[in-house]
């Protein structure tokens, strides 16, 4: 497996295969559009975890870190997901209706991440893999840590959360801040004072826990991993993989991922729906079927690193030194090949 980036000059593998997709497939544009339900479980989700905290507004931090862990990462983690449906305005035809939904979904998150989220993410579908535009890259910090061995990426997941919102200033050409950005600012600080007000700080506490949780020190983190890592032997440049474990049900299927990133206006809840109809376009694909074995392998095992991307276009990340990634060239000098080819129905 290539420990350091895998540099290719072929575009964004996703948009031919739509096109592809939906010219021998008609049928899979049957199945875009918004679906109402996701508004009706993401507010139920929002509910719950406010009552949780309020429940536990006296609890001992003891059990505060457990309830984070077992429950609060979980119900944020399917938040997260919830609101990635509304970036893709999946919740509602409008797009309007979706940011102000996402706004409401974002409270029990306690960080202000809705609005950034959805601009950058609209982002890494166009432009996957570019450094000058995709957010999902890690940054030279991140790649240091990833150097450091199995001590540095356990540090990388205890931080990630803070490293995801640093990878922004990487992005010199997108704007950061719009009126949008800054409602959700201050919806976030009034949120989070009203918390501690009415029920004190430990349930603010077991909120902000529940988000660490739920995109860092836990075997949910392995998705980020999961997506676009370079951590199959067997498929040593398959760039978009999916996750096809337990947990799925849990996360709102967002484990069909390369589903996701070949038609990304179908619905969560549709998801399984586009490889019945399209199967010979996921027949040769690797998937992940455990996210804690993926999680603890990523840890200890070298041969994965943070490095471990396909990158394409014409920017370059350097490394936290200032100096220059090297890009791995593949054994038979060939490029890179994203995902492999449709393989007949």
């Amino acid at each position: 497996m290539p420990t350091h980036p895998v540099q290719t000059s072929q575009p964004e593998p996703h948009l031919e295969r739509t096109r592809r997709m939906l010219k021998e497939h008609p049928e899979l544009a049957g199945l875009f559009g918004p679906w109402r339900g996701t508004a009706v479980l993401l507010l139920l989700l929002a509910a719950g975890q406010l009552a949780v905290a309020w429940s536990l507004r006296n609890a001992p931090p003891g059990w505060l870190l457990l309830a984070a862990w077992t429950v609060g990462a979980f119900v944020h983690h399917g938040l997260w997901v919830l609101l990635h449906e509304c970036a893709h305005n999946l919740a509602f035809a409008r797009p309007r209706a979706n940011l102000l939904l996402s706004l409401v979904g974002n409270l029990p998150i306690v960080v202000p991440s809705a609005i950034s989220f959805r601009r950058y993410h609209l982002l890494h579908h166009r432009f996957q893999g570019d450094p000058a535009w995709d957010a999902d890259l890690p940054s030279p910090l991140e790649t240091w840590l990833g150097d450091r061995g199995p001590l540095g990426k356990a540090v990388w997941l205890l931080l990630f959360p803070a490293l995801q919102v640093h990878r922004v200033t990487r992005l010199k050409r997108i704007p950061m801040l719009d009126g949008w950005v800054v409602l959700n600012v201050v919806l976030q600080v009034a949120f989070a004072a009203a918390v501690v007000e009415a029920w004190g700080g430990r349930a603010l506490a077991y909120l902000l826990l529940s988000t660490w949780f739920s995109v860092g020190p836990h075997p949910l983190a392995a998705r980020w991993v999961q997506e676009h890592f370079l951590v199959h032997p067997d498929a040593p440049t398959q760039e978009t993989s999916n996750y096809e474990g337990p947990l799925n049900r849990l996360a709102f299927n967002v484990g069909y991922h390369v589903e996701h990133h070949d038609l990304m206006r179908v619905p969560w809840h549709l998801l399984p729906r586009v490889r019945q109809l399209a199967p010979g376009y996921y027949a040769g694909l690797t998937v992940h079927r455990s996210w804690t074995r993926l999680w603890v392998r990523f840890v200890v095992d070298r041969s994965i690193t943070l490095r471990s991307r396909v990158l394409r276009g014409e920017q370059v990340v350097p490394n936290w030194d200032g100096s220059t990634l090297g890009s791995a060239r593949l054994p038979s000098g060939q490029e890179a090949v994203p995902i492999p080819p449709a393989q007949s129905a």
